[in-house]
């Protein structure tokens, strides 16, 4: 059985999306055979080596760089197959889920972002979306791009008013959320980041639960799980364990982080068949290239998944080793706090703080964005070592965020942090 029981998935969609009728592709219907059906280029791509076209000769072929061959092998004059049923079988296979059908293949998760708020939420300010600030911008972007209100509940960073709590963790306020749909019906979408983005926080599936189950909310809880593979136990504690019983969730994976393919633009929604289907008949008509879902499909292979899996395991040993290099730093009173987060990404969170005058600076020093911006700047273009700023956003005030690296990397940010940080 699907739940919840107030949820009624026509009920959220815009009627003029409901409505729709979907572009047919020319590859719907039939995609072997001789094709003369989508007006493509018979003779193939205008950059095919010779051995595949006679339409260039052997002095251009040898422009073509060798790494490209394998591409060019792959019928670039045709249209890519719109569904790409293979893929979504393996992965629906990895994350638990029954069928393809629970599976849509985005370009990026910032194309899912950008299609959900388009099928749900009507343009003009009047309905609106939730975000829990310090979160990933684009939730915020494409609410103004579409001329949609956003509702910030900003997260709550415990440990620092004695309550007990892990010192420095992030969490959602699930109460102040759940006031806010009820003092607002208008508002169709949660957008949760899990483990969050700049915050590395995974949040437990039993907030999540709470807000699917909570009767008042009639719309749709989205959580951007693009880190999950670097939380301890993914298989746990990912809400793609939740697709199955809750039709009002949809979770957005990546193959950009983990599987180390942010090049080729591919963004998971993992949901009901239901919004799933929504999410395919409103898309464009060929939004996965034929490029880019090769590459997936090699991916997801059993082999490359273990390697992935193997790579993770190499990230979180050096995210230990990058969290261990740094506190050694604020140790030798160089300025650097505790680490913020729940440091479940492949990323760290770090306060610079303020420097009074000459000799060490204490740990209870308090975070200093102007020096944090100073340093990112100093390090990107004298040091040649690119960190991002995020010292503006809330909870986040002088913090810089670093990704983990190779082992050598991770070895040199700190070198080269601890000699910025000496004279300034």
């Amino acid at each position: 059985m699907v739940y919840p029981a107030h949820f009624s998935l026509t009920s959220v969609i815009r009627p003029n999306i409901l409505a729709l009728t979907p572009y047919r592709c020319a590859r719907d219907d039939y995609n072997e055979g001789i094709l003369l059906d989508a007006n493509e280029n018979a003779f193939g791509s205008s950059i095919s080596p010779p051995s595949t076209s006679s339409a260039i000769d052997s002095d251009s072929a040898q422009d073509i760089p060798p790494e490209l061959l394998p591409t060019l092998s792959l019928d670039l004059h045709r249209y890519p197959d719109p569904s790409h049923p293979l893929i979504k079988s393996r992965i629906a296979s990895l994350r638990g889920l029954p069928s393809p059908d629970h599976v849509f293949l985005g370009v990026g998760s910032d194309e899912i972002i950008d299609l959900l708020m388009r099928i749900c939420v009507v343009p003009g300010g009047n309905e609106k979306i939730i975000t829990t600030p310090p979160t990933y911008g684009m939730y915020a972007v494409c609410a103004q791009v579409n001329d949609i209100g956003v509702v910030k509940v900003p997260l709550e960073l415990s440990g620092d008013k004695g309550e007990g709590a892990e010192e420095g963790r992030f969490s959602i306020k699930v109460d102040e959320i759940k006031k806010q749909v009820v003092a607002d019906p208008s508002i169709k979408l949660i957008f949760l980041c899990s483990p969050g983005n700049p915050t590395g926080t995974l949040i437990p599936l039993s907030s999540i639960r709470s807000l699917l189950e909570f009767p008042d909310f009639k719309g749709i809880v989205i959580v951007d799980e693009a880190y999950i593979d670097f939380a301890d136990d993914p298989d746990k504690e990912s809400a793609a364990s939740l697709v199955k019983e809750y039709a009002n969730l949809c979770v957005m994976q990546t193959l950009s982080k983990s599987f180390g393919l942010a090049a080729i633009r591919l963004g998971i929604a993992l949901a009901q068949p239901g919004l799933i289907q929504i999410l395919s008949n409103t898309k464009a008509p060929y939004n996965i290239s034929t490029p880019t879902a090769h590459l997936a499909l090699s991916a997801l292979s059993p082999a490359s998944v273990a390697l992935m899996r193997g790579t993770v395991s190499k990230l979180i040993q050096g995210r230990k080793s990058l969290l261990q290099g740094l506190e050694l730093l604020g140790e030798k009173g160089l300025g650097v706090g505790k680490s913020i987060g729940g440091n479940d990404a492949n990323f760290l969170v770090i306060p610079l703080l303020e420097r009074s005058g000459e000799g060490a600076i204490p740990r209870d020093a308090k975070p200093d964005s102007a020096r944090a911006h100073k340093v990112y700047k100093f390090l990107a273009e004298s040091s040649r070592v690119v960190v991002r700023y995020r010292g503006s956003e809330p909870g986040c005030e002088g913090c810089l965020r670093i990704t983990i690296g190779t082992d050598e990397e991770n070895v040199e940010v700190i070198r080269k942090l601890e000699e910025v940080l000496k004279v300034m």
